[in-house]
């Protein structure tokens, strides 16, 4: 009889806590965005219904926020509440100003703890802060910026341009996001732990090993984002447990990516501190410094992958793809570097990075183009205390904060009436020099203190390939009408990949 009555209160209050907590949240929330919010469930019909498609929605709901906020609330048990922003002024205040009270989160963390570990980009406090400290450190040495220019250097000379002459030759039609993955990969291989994958020789392309791995590195990605957007936080546990499709295929895919990472480690380690001393890849630098675990390094490898990899390629994918319908662009980038040569006199087949910090056509419009298809176009924080952002808006102890840089993108508050346009004379002056803008604005690269410290890097990769390869291929997308399809990853990818067609350049 007691336990019966236990029973009773227990599932009555099941049922009241939502009301209860739907009460509070209206009280508290201020800002409107539009979407009905239904008893006990909230706003979930609205992302139910739309979560194919989730990026691209939510950028059309914020839009029509008056902050540029959208605020959503999943009242039941177990189900999630947060707000995604748009608003550069709540992206300082999260990025940087109240840094503190927005972490990762445990959430995150976890949801991305078998994938990433405790690496530097799924990590707080101590653990974050060391990693930061130590990959700072060697990011600000020139020797590393040079290894980087001599190793994508050697990736274009001897692999990417000798592919590209084959498919123009041969008349193939390449899916060139594939081909950008794989030369990112051997960079990535070759920069952060010293190792050669060499997937644009024709021995790599056919490497079921390296294939397999990249296969499940994708797979893995797209899981994690369907992770961490689910409104049930804890259902991809649930479905773990039960070996449950995605889960299921995610266990396959972390099979793959240990055992290969795994591999990397352990060839390290036989090799002995004294020979990786003198090697100039960031790893070697890194361990030098300390002692580290196979686990940590395993972390650190993985960390590396996805940021050197995924993120470059998804950025330089999106452009190819915009170059093809902007010919007049790829004009000007054209000039741009055939006025370099002729200003340089120089008749080397790559460019030099001071040669490189001189395109400021081709800086801006790469940056155009990832300011509207950015390589990670949503990033997550989790709220630790009840606080008030500037815009207004509530947010809770315990709620998810995401702030869409696909979303800002849109906005003719913060880009004007041709935000929707690819304007790259946008980021020039008058004098045709670069001009930045606040990473408030323009969190491409994140903000504050967790601002990606491989930038530089990733802007001398990109300029390299585009300008080597620019000067003498053009590019034609064969892959019908309309914008391809995106991809709901951790990285923007493009759905289908991206078939172009390469002809050289005056043909």
């Amino acid at each position: 009889m007691e336990l019966s009555m236990t029973l009773a209160v227990a599932m009555l209050l099941l049922l009241l806590l939502p009301l209860l907590w739907s009460r509070r949240e209206t009280r508290k929330q201020t800002s409107a965005d539009g979407l009905k919010a239904y008893p006990i469930i909230g706003t979930l019909p609205h992302f139910v219904k739309n979560q194919d498609r989730l990026i691209e929605w939510s950028a059309g709901v914020i839009s029509r926020c008056p902050t540029h906020t959208m605020f959503f609330n999943f009242k039941g048990i177990g189900l999630m509440a947060g707000a995604i922003t748009a608003n550069p002024a709540n992206v300082e205040y999260i990025a940087k100003t109240n840094f503190r009270n927005y972490p990762k989160g445990e959430s995150v963390v976890s949801a991305m703890e078998d994938f990433l570990g405790h690496g530097i980009f799924n990590s707080d406090g101590d653990q974050w802060l060391w990693q930061r400290k130590a990959s700072s450190y060697e990011f600000s040495k020139r020797s590393l910026r040079s290894f980087v220019v001599s190793t994508v250097r050697f990736e274009v000379l001897e692999r990417l341009l000798p592919l590209l002459s084959r498919a123009e030759l041969d008349g193939l039609t390449l899916d060139v996001q594939d081909v950008l993955e794989r030369f990112a990969f051997d960079n990535i291989c070759c920069i952060a732990f010293g190792e050669d994958p060499a997937c644009l020789t024709e021995e790599g392309l056919g490497s079921s090993g390296h294939a397999e791995f990249m296969h499940a590195f994708n797979d893995a990605q797209i899981i994690i984002m369907d992770r961490l957007v689910s409104p049930v936080k804890w259902a991809w546990r649930i479905k773990k447990l039960l070996n449950m499709e995605p889960e299921r295929r995610m266990s396959e895919a972390l099979a793959t990516i240990h055992s290969y990472v795994n591999k990397i480690v352990r060839e390290r380690s036989e090799r002995g501190e004294a020979r990786l001393a003198h090697k100039d890849d960031f790893m070697s630098r890194f361990v030098s410094r300390g002692e580290h675990s196979d686990e940590s390094l395993r972390d650190a490898v993985t960390n590396f992958i996805l940021a050197g990899r995924d993120t470059t390629s998804s950025a330089l994918t999106w452009f190819l793809w915009m170059l093809s319908g902007h010919p007049g662009v790829e004009d000007k980038i054209v000039h741009e570097i055939s006025a370099l040569r002729a200003s340089s006199g120089s008749k080397d087949a790559t460019f030099s990075f001071d040669e490189l910090r001189e395109m400021h056509y081709l800086h801006a419009a790469i940056t155009e183009s990832m300011r509207l298809y950015p390589p990670v176009p949503i990033e997550s924080r989790w709220c630790q205390h009840d606080d008030v952002l500037p815009d207004g808006t509530f947010v809770g102890k315990g709620w998810k904060i995401y702030y869409s840089s696909y979303a800002m993108a849109r906005l003719e508050e913060i880009w004007g009436s041709d935000c929707a346009e690819y304007q790259p004379e946008r980021w020039l002056d008058d004098e045709g020099v670069f001009r930045p803008e606040s990473s408030f604005k323009y969190p491409i690269f994140h903000a504050g203190p967790r601002m990606c410290l491989g930038k530089e890097m990733a802007y001398i990769q990109m300029k390299s390939i585009v300008a080597c390869v620019l000067e003498r291929f053009s590019f034609q997308f064969v892959g019908g009408e309309g914008r391809p399809g995106l991809v709901l990853s951790v990285t923007l990818r493009m759905e289908g990949g991206l078939p172009m067609q390469v002809k050289k350049r005056g043909h």
